[in-house]
This record gives structure tokens, C-alpha cells and sequence, in this order.
């Protein structure tokens, strides 16, 4: 029989959980997966030290669930533009800017992939979820390929994976690489300027691609 405070109870540890993770992302994207700690991540969630360990386990533990919720935050957001509804180029459109934008608006993206990286993927392979999330979205590009060829306004021969690999790629250099960009062309390629013209040309590049 359910208590009274149990659902107290659960909200307490879904909000210590959360904290966790997000304090979690902070650092690891701040530090690399070799330069975060496990007692400054519980630091900065405000928790006690073995905190972390209760709810993931161990430093791999905690890492892979940042990842893993990395990818659903934007896998979400795109099931969120409806792309299935949309003329197939327009919808295209709408997602080469959303990939754009958030890079620009999700600061910690980067840095997260970028520690995944340097350790050869070992959390991505082990993870389910992980491949799990990714797969609905080449679903919905090779829906949309399909739908463009069928009206005529995009070429047939276009590989899904290869495509969001080129829509992730072209933002994805800019981002990681805009202060050295930035010193090397002498151009603030942050300011709002700069970011419309960029957003613009990556939309450019990708639709021309597309089309017949």
C-alpha cells in the first residue's frame, strides 16, 4: 500500500538524479571525461559524494547517461518539427537550420561528442539507447528523400546516413572550430551577423545538394 510520502519520496530522488546528470554534463564538458571528478560533480549538484556512485555507479556510469540524454534532448526536439507534415524541401530546410541552431544554442553538445570521441565511442557501442534514438531520425530523412524524389524536387541517389553526416558535419566545423575561425579571418563569426550569414550558407550548401 502506497504511504503518503513515497511520492515525495520519488520526486526526491528523480530531482537528485537530475541534478546529478546536469552537474554531471557541466563538468564533463568543461573538463573531458579524464579531467572531471566524481566529488566536483557531486559538488556542484550540491550532494553528498557517494551520491553519484548510488545512482550511476561508477564515472562510466554517469558519463554514458550524459551522453545518452545528450542525444535524447535532440532527438526530441527534432520529432518536434513534424517533419513528416511538411513539403519535403521545406522540411529539409527546417532541418539543416535546427541542426545550425542548436550548436549554437546547446554549448555543451560539442565537448560531450567531442570526450565520446577521444574514447573511441566505448559508451555510444555499449548503449542501446543510443542507437535506438538515431534510428527514428534516418527513418524520417529517408521518408523525406523518398517524398522529394516523388515530387521531383530532389535527386535519388542520396544516402540518408550520408546526408545527416553532411548536415551535422558543416555546422558541427564552425562551432568546434569558431575562436581559431575567428582569429585567423579576423571576424567575429559568433555575432549575430555572422551567425545569420552562416546559418543561411550551410542551408545553401545542403539544399542545392538536393535538388535535381
Amino acid at each position: 500500500m502506497q504511504t503518503d510520502d513515497t511520492k515525495p519520496r520519488t520526486r526526491d530522488r528523480v530531482r537528485t538524479r537530475e541534478h546529478i546528470l546536469e552537474a554531471a554534463r557541466q563538468e564533463f564538458a568543461a573538463k573531458g571525461f579524464e579531467g572531471a571528478r566524481t566529488d566536483d560533480i557531486a559538488r556542484r549538484a550540491n550532494v553528498s559524494k557517494r551520491m553519484p556512485y548510488h545512482y550511476f555507479h561508477n564515472k562510466d556510469g554517469l558519463f554514458q547517461a550524459v551522453l545518452e540524454r545528450t542525444y535524447t534532448e535532440i532527438r526530441e526536439a527534432e520529432k518536434a518539427l513534424e517533419l513528416s507534415s511538411r513539403d519535403p524541401m521545406e522540411a529539409m530546410a527546417e532541418l539543416v537550420v535546427f541542426s545550425f541552431d542548436w550548436f549554437n544554442d546547446n554549448p555543451t553538445f560539442i565537448p560531450i561528442l567531442n570526450a565520446e570521441n577521444l574514447l573511441e565511442a566505448v559508451h555510444a557501442e555499449s548503449s542501446e539507447a543510443v542507437r535506438r534514438l538515431n534510428t527514428p531520425l534516418v527513418d524520417a530523412i529517408s521518408e523525406l528523400l523518398k517524398r522529394g524524389v516523388a515530387s521531383g524536387q530532389m535527386r535519388a541517389d542520396v544516402d540518408p546516413v550520408e546526408l545527416y553526416i553532411s548536415i551535422a558535419g558543416i555546422s558541427y566545423f564552425y562551432f568546434s572550430n569558431q575562436r581559431t575561425l575567428s582569429a585567423i579571418f579576423a571576424r567575429k563569426l559568433g555575432s549575430k551577423e555572422e551567425l545569420a550569414r552562416r546559418r543561411a550558407h550551410v542551408s545553401d550548401i545542403i539544399l542545392g545538394y538536393l535538388r535535381p
